[in-house]
């Protein structure tokens, strides 16, 4: 199944899909029919399921909801505010620390409000 929305894609990935996947399963479905709905209803949290990983994939989803909502000029959902949206310490896409400046001034502004540093490109698929 290909997730159409983001809270299809916290349902596959707590039947036990990798997240990775699935969000790109997603942005694919998205990008080619862009729709508000499919970033309207809140993804259950991952985090009590899946811990520390969760509270990133939480996040994650929050930052991805905004963005594509900014890009594409919809309504930001209001789920993405919630605190549980919300890192209390950093989390870098790469683990090599040569890499975390340009992450720092990469990451869009909806992954960096979230304490997620991501590359510019984050988002995107070919």
């Amino acid at each position: 199944m290909r997730p159409k929305t983001l809270a299809e894609v916290a349902q596959l990935v707590l039947k036990g899909d990798l997240f990775d996947r699935c969000l790109a399963n997603f942005l694919d479905e998205f990008y080619a029919e862009p729709n508000v709905k499919a970033l309207a209803e809140a993804p259950a949290l991952l985090a009590p399921v899946r811990g520390d990983p969760g509270h990133v994939q939480d996040a994650y989803l929050a930052a991805t909801a905004e963005e594509l909502a900014r890009v594409h000029r919809f309504s930001v959902p209001t789920w993405v505010a919630a605190e549980t949206r919300k890192l209390h310490r950093p989390w870098f896409a790469s683990p090599l620390a040569a890499l975390r400046a340009v992450l720092l001034l990469e990451s869009p502004a909806a992954f960096r409000a979230r304490n997620l540093f991501v590359s510019a490109n984050a988002l995107t698929r070919a």
